[in-house]
């Protein structure tokens, strides 16, 4: 039995709206069923609209698949008044669209550089702010995923760690701006999450148990338990968390860097 199921109640979210970039796939996807697995109607973006089509139907629950670019404002804004409309305004809304690869500094075009800085951090800005008229004021939750690279700098990656970091501290200013009206603003970073896409770009060939064996538990994450964390931040136990960022991922960030 899954983590979900057997700690949250199958009903928690029922009633509630969620909003999502980048659920279509990975870890986005994941969360995405998770809420809508306890009740919560689901609205998920990716770029590719037969992709989100698919993920809606995956996930259920009369879940909403849209597609624009998280680095459109107008799109995103676009499609996010769509679903308003189709759904009301939103309990909870998850930034989570975002881009990577590893490449030494030395050897980074700046369009590279900028294109992951666009993803992550011009991405995450877009979908909050988007937000911030279209959600329930008091009660909303919003979330950004973060990763380890928000606090940890690591070698091959100047621009995932440039562009987190610079989410985490947007996560930290929403918190303080719109914490009078109600909404809640948390960051939530997973450790590496097994059999996803992002774990494979980010995995060099024949690194699989080297890079294990370096995790303080030893293994990767499961699915399930990053997507507790972002169940529990959209929970009433959550209430007083705001501007914080919830670092669910096992103390991999107190490992050795095992690719150098």
């Amino acid at each position: 039995m899954s983590i979900n199921s057997e700690t949250f109640a199958p009903d928690m979210l029922k009633g509630k709206t969620a909003f999502m970039t980048g659920g279509t796939s990975g870890i986005g996807l994941g969360i995405a069923k998770a809420l809508a697995a306890h009740g919560a109607q689901v609205a998920v973006m990716g770029r590719d609209a037969a992709k989100a089509t698919n993920a809606a139907g995956e996930i259920g629950n009369g879940a909403m698949g849209l597609a624009a670019d998280v680095r459109d404002y107008a799109a995103l804004d676009g499609v996010m008044a769509q679903a308003q409309e189709q759904m009301g305004p939103f309990d909870i809304v998850i930034a989570c669209a975002a881009g990577n690869f590893l490449a030494p500094a030395a050897a980074l075009s700046a369009n590279a550089f900028k294109a992951v800085v666009d993803i992550d951090l011009l991405g995450s800005f877009n979908c909050l702010r988007a937000a911030y008229g279209r959600v329930h004021k008091p009660g909303a939750s919003m979330i950004a995923v973060l990763a380890g690279q928000a606090t940890r700098a690591m070698p091959l990656q100047a621009h995932a760690c440039a562009a987190k970091a610079g989410v985490a501290m947007l996560v930290k200013c929403l918190a303080m701006e719109w914490g009078p009206e109600g909404i809640r603003v948390n960051g939530l970073t997973p450790g590496p999450v097994e059999d996803t896409e992002g774990f494979q770009r980010l995995m060099p060939p024949g690194m699989e148990e080297k890079f294990r064996n370096t995790l303080p538990l030893r293994r990767a994450q499961r699915m399930d338990e990053i997507t507790a964390g972002a169940l529990f931040l959209c929970s009433p136990a959550a209430s007083y968390v705001s501007g914080t960022a919830i670092e669910c991922e096992g103390a991999t960030g107190l490992a050795p860097f095992p690719f150098m």
